[in-house]
């Protein structure tokens, strides 16, 4: 028989596990149990350093409940900013949109909500991603297995008015300093940038120009640090670029446009 945990036990527990925003996670994970023995497993997960959006199975981004499978990367809220930039770039009417190294494809589902209607495409080269993403894209959009842009059907040349690439920027030798939530529980594919960070970033680049519609729009999110080497990418790759910046959520956003 098992013993309900009281919210207070569960807070605790989360604390002593480092958790900063124990109260907020002990909420949801109450109303995401179904029964008590599945709260003490979820609480056991959570504990243990799984992210919470593992545990529960699912994040919030741009106000959308995105499922976010075991070893996923998980949509991060600064890169909210990086949809807003898209949205308003598109403007009205119908848009087709590309979601690169889509992840769970978050960033797909919330540029074609707000977007509506948009013609979606998605591509990673993770299989758990693309299985995340084709659910959160059922019905929605199509995704593709593959690296970058080698699966994408050659009929989206020249179409591509959105190319929204939430690339993986963090230095080769830095993703060991990464919280480990990041660092033993995402796909090191969706981390690790190379080098200096930018190896992907420069390959998305490089092969923007043949996809983006004319008045289309690659936009990548970056650190500050990189910003400067990620314009000059942008640059070497045909592209118009400029840099805008949040400081309300930290994010560093290139944006380039065909010159």
């Amino acid at each position: 028989m098992s013993v309900s945990l009281s919210e207070s036990a569960v807070v605790t527990r989360l604390r002593a596990a480092g958790c900063v925003f124990a109260e907020d996670e002990a909420r949801l994970l109450f109303s995401a149990a179904r029964t008590p023995a599945d709260l003490a497993a979820m609480v056991d997960r959570r504990a243990a350093g799984l992210p919470l959006e593992h545990v529960l199975g699912w994040a919030e981004f741009c106000g959308l409940r995105i499922a976010v499978e075991p070893g996923v990367f998980v949509p991060r809220r600064r890169t909210e900013f990086l949809v807003r930039q898209a949205v308003a770039l598109a403007g009205r009417g119908p848009a087709v949109v590309l979601d690169l190294c889509c992840g769970s494809g978050a960033l797909g589902v919330a540029l074609a909500a707000a977007l509506e209607p948009a013609e979606l495409h998605a591509a990673d080269i993770d299989p758990a991603a693309v299985r995340c993403a084709r659910r959160n894209l059922a019905g929605i959009g199509t995704v593709y297995e593959g690296d970058l842009y080698d699966p994408l059907p050659a009929a989206l040349w020249s179409r591509v008015d959105v190319l929204a690439a939430n690339v993986p920027y963090v230095p080769t030798d830095e993703v060991a300093l990464l919280p480990a939530e990041a660092r033993v529980h995402e796909a090191r594919v969706a981390l690790d940038g190379g080098g200096d960070g930018l190896d992907v970033l420069r390959r998305v680049a490089a092969g923007a120009g043949r996809w983006l519609a004319p008045g289309g729009h690659l936009l990548v999110e970056t650190s500050e640090r990189q910003a400067p080497h990620a314009v000059a990418a942008f640059a070497d790759g045909g592209l118009v670029p400029r840099v805008v910046v949040s400081e309300e959520l930290y994010a560093t956003v290139v944006i380039g446009a065909p010159a």
